[in-house]
């Protein structure tokens, strides 16, 4: 019976673990953030290492850019669409399904 209860036991340790390491990681936040400044501003790091810094400082106080969804030859963005209006708003297709 012990071996039916070790799986629950593994997520929830696994789940501790997680959160503990969220936690520590969380508490270098402004340590981090001063390193990630400083090689943003530093006249010796490479620009790519300036770039990454910045981009990084960006995304956690703003979050990551969207990216658009582009159209290729498969016809991604159109199948998007019909999927729309045939099952999400189907008052507004008549029914169609073309």
């Amino acid at each position: 019976m012990a071996d039916v209860y070790r799986p629950v036991a593994r997520r929830a340790s696994k789940a501790r673990t997680l959160t503990e390491i969220r936690s520590l990681a969380r508490s270098h936040t402004r340590t981090a953030v001063r390193v990630l400044v400083g090689i943003m501003r530093s006249d010796d790091a490479t620009p790519a290492a300036r770039i990454s810094a910045a981009n990084a400082i960006l995304d956690r106080g703003w979050g990551k850019a969207a990216q658009p969804i582009e159209n290729d030859e498969d016809g991604v963005l159109e199948l998007i669409h019909r999927i729309e209006r045939i099952i999400v708003h189907p008052e507004k297709s008549g029914g169609e399904e073309s």
